[in-house]
Formats: C-alpha cells, structure tokens, sequence
C-alpha cells in the first residue's frame, strides 16, 4: 500500500513525471527529460529503462549538438488518441498515436449547421472506418479530442452560443459522442485547439505566449499563456471577434454593432465582391486570385488586415503575446494581409507591447484544428493509465 512521502509514492511520482513530459513533447532525449523534470541524470536513466522494460516507451539512438544521444517516446503499441474537428462546412478526423504520428487523416464537406445529429452520426463513421484503416483495435482508443466552431460553457459543457449554431442548441457535444464511441471526450472550440496545434507541431513552437487567431464565417482567438491555453471562467477567453471597432457599423450576430467579426469574416466580406466576381464567390478563391494581382481582392484583403491588426493591437495591450499565428483561408494570402496587420499594430499598440511580437501565418492550414484536437486528447489523458496497464499490480515494490 502506498503512504504519503514513501519511496514507493516518490517513485511513482517519478515515474509519471517522465512519462507526463514525454506525452507532451512526444519524443525527448534522456537530457531534455532531466531538463523538463528536475530529476537527476542517473535518475531519469533509471525510469527509463523501467519504463522500456515494461513497453510503455520505446528508445532509439540520435544524435543532439553532435554528441550520441536517446531519444525516447512512448510505445506506438500503447494506444491511440483521435482529434475529431467539426469547421462549419467540413468535417476532419485523425487518428494518432502516443509518439506524436498521425495515422490516418480524413476530411469531408459536411453541412455542420444543419444537424447536430447528421454531424454526430457522420463522425462516428468516420472515426470507425479510420480506426478499421489503421489496423489497431477500438479498444486501444485512449481518448478522443473534439473541436467545435463556438465557446463551450464550462459549466454546462454546452456551446455557449445559439446563434453560432443553432442546430447544437441544448446539445453537450462531449456526452454525445462519448457515448456514441464509447470512451472519454474532451471538447474545445476550434480557436483554442487551432492555436494547441500550432503550439505542439506548428508555428507557435518553441513560445509560452501566443495568440492563434483564425478568421472564417466568424473570428476567434486562441490564448496561450506561459504554455497554456486560457479559457477565462466561463470558458469564452478569446472571442476577439466582437472587440466594437464602430458604435455604428454592421450590426453583429452578437446584437452589437461594429464587431470586429462584421468587417473581417467571410459573411460580410464575401458580398463587397461577389457583384463583380461572382456569387459563388469563396474565401479561399478571394486569395488566389488576390495573390495573382486582382486589385479588388487586394484591397479586401488588406482592409481585412487592417481590421484584424486593430484587434491584435488590443490583445497585445492586454496581454503581450510574444506571437500571433493567423488561420484559416487567410494565411494564405501571406504579406498581402500580414503586412497591414503589423501596420495596424505598429498604429494602435504601445511601443513596449508590440516590440517582440512576430505575426506569422499558420504552418499547418487547415489541419491545425484537428491536431489540436489530438494534442488535447494526448495533454488531458491521464499517465496513471498508461503505467497501471505496463506495470502489473502484483509487480514488488518499488525501491
């Protein structure tokens, strides 16, 4: 039996401390452990080879500043995390393992407004016939990270707006699938998994403050700070979508006026060129022919930077990201609308705030939601579990 302060307690402790700093990093070296950990050299050597004997990590040789080194992340053999991502249009699944792999990845149009139901119903299948794809078991799924396209009341667990989707009104998107899969659900909004994405594999590498903002039939910004995304109590930090720029402007979804969100999402921007470009106009079209010289869609682009950049500014006063990582269809467009934003930062932010910020595009389009989705799964599940099914219960002590 375990007491409080016992070498057996420590030592699990130990142990959970390794293989939690493996988990989020997805593969270190023996080093980079000891670093993360504090623990001694000859320690994390030590829970290590444990922790291989008992296949719960796999190690295999590198190399790190010229000199030999282990690399070591845990078992491909050990389970499998899944990152479902509903987008307004799009459904996304992946399947992934414990070292960081992607699997499998699939996406599919996908009307998500319509019916919570379909939608539900349409992921199950997917998720299933991906898992089939891969070849491993359905009971290898450890956990299951979902992303939705609005805030999540924290204390409900329902969407925190109904006008973002009313087809979701009353729904609990993490009880639903959960008992359709049969297995622990955690749910985000698609801003917040978006910037855990680009934290993990993408632009927002190696930063502990950053700002994923993605612009698409709504605005919304993912927050990250000291390593963490912050959700605010309410579950609803980062809606920088509805920052008024204009008492008197459009009137929002929201029922103000003048957000943020009605001079820069795709809803009311697409109409200022569908006259002349066509009604079948898109986002994605807008910036390709933008970035062949179509002057109309210059000057949308980069009045939508402009836009986007005043709201940047505010966060920058606010909270001093050392980062900010654009999303969405809009990234493509590259300097044709970062350039207006650091313009508009440069404009609105107080000097000391914006002086080490970088404003950078998303390195992973539009696959940054779901591996957000798999980063949360892989951060929320618990390292108990992995070591209670590697180590026998009837394993000694340990010393």
């Amino acid at each position: 039996m375990e007491t409080p302060g016992s070498q057996t307690s420590l030592h699990r402790a130990n142990l959970e401390r390794v293989v939690r700093a493996v988990r989020m990093a997805g593969s270190l070296t023996q080093a980079e452990i000891a670093r993360t950990t504090g623990l001694s050299a000859a320690t994390v050597s030590n829970i290590v080879r444990e922790l291989k004997d008992g296949g719960t990590v796999e190690v295999t040789p590198t190399s790190a500043g010229g000199r030999r080194a282990r690399s070591v992340s845990l078992s491909g053999s050990a389970g499998i995390v899944i990152g479902v991502d509903f987008g307004h249009t799009h459904l996304r699944v992946a399947v992934g393992n414990l070292a960081h792999q992607v699997l499998a990845e699939e996406s599919e149009p996908l009307d998500v407004d319509a019916s919570s139901a379909q939608g539900f119903g349409r992921a199950e299948e997917l998720v299933k016939r991906l898992i089939a794809a891969t070849g491993i078991g359905q009971d290898k799924i450890i956990g299951v990270g979902l992303g939705v396209p609005g805030p999540i009341d924290v204390e409900s667990g329902t969407l925190g707006s109904t006008s973002i989707l009313p087809g979701w009104t009353g729904i609990n998107p993490s009880e639903e699938l959960s008992g359709r899969l049969g297995v622990p659900v955690y749910v985000d909004n698609d801003a917040n998994l978006g910037a855990l994405g680009e934290l993990v594999w993408g632009a927002g590498r190696g930063v502990r403050d950053l700002a994923y903002i993605k612009v698409a039939s709504g605005v919304g910004a993912g927050l990250v700070i000291d390593g963490q995304i912050y959700r605010g109590p309410g579950g609803t930090a980062g809606e920088i979508g509805h920052i008024t720029l204009d008492e008197s402007g459009p009137v929002c979804r929201c029922g103000n006026r003048g957000c943020l969100e009605t001079f820069t999402a795709a809803r009311y921007v697409l109409p200022l060129l569908q006259s002349s470009h066509g009604a079948d106009l898109t986002m994605e079209r807008v910036v390709q022919m933008a970035r062949a010289g179509d002057p109309g869609c210059r000057r949308v682009i980069a009045d939508v930077g402009r836009h986007i950049g005043s709201g940047v500014a505010n966060l920058c006063n606010l909270l001093n990201p050392s980062r900010v990582v654009l999303g969405g269809d809009l990234a493509e467009a590259g300097e044709l609308v970062l350039g207006p934003i650091r313009d508009s930062v440069s404009r609105y932010a107080i000097p000391s705030a914006a002086r080490q910020l970088s404003v950078l595009p998303g390195a992973l389009g539009g696959r940054a939601e779901v591996l957000g989705a798999l980063a949360l799964a892989l951060s929320e599940m618990g390292d108990s579990t992995l070591l209670d099914s590697a180590i026998p219960a009837s394993a000694p002590a340990f010393t």
